[in-house]
């Protein structure tokens, strides 16, 4: 549950944002670079260190990832060989990807193309 003013609201991961003023469409649009522009505008807006506290860890956005590259499930999924079933769980927070899955998301992440590459040559 999240209390938003003097509500308390039921709100699960893939669940629509909470009613709030914010533009949500203009949120989703703005790039990575526009964001971290956005922090070092603002040092009131510092991000956590979530990097540098102990037990954390980093899950790759895939649904963010596979949007950035104008794939479809089923599109990614063939591309990068990865059971569409799995990266709907992931995609829907059902599953986190293992340590393999995520160092291979963050390769995919930094040099999609070449990936696509390797593995089209390799097959």
């Amino acid at each position: 549950m999240k209390k938003t003013g003097l509500i308390s609201v039921e709100h699960n991961p893939g669940d629509p944002p909470i009613e709030t003023d914010t533009d949500w469409a203009a949120v989703e649009a703005l790039t990575d670079e526009q964001i971290e522009a956005a922090v070092r505008d603002d040092p009131d807006a510092a991000p956590i260190r979530f990097f540098e506290l102990s037990g954390f860890l980093p899950i790759p956005n895939v649904k963010r990832l596979r949007e950035k590259l104008a794939l479809t499930q089923e599109e990614f999924a063939s591309t990068y060989r990865i059971p569409v079933g799995t990266l709907r769980d992931w995609e829907q927070c059902r599953k986190n990807p293992d340590a393999t899955a995520r160092a291979y998301l963050t390769v995919i992440a930094r040099n999609p193309e070449m990936v696509a590459e390797w593995l089209k040559r390799a097959a």
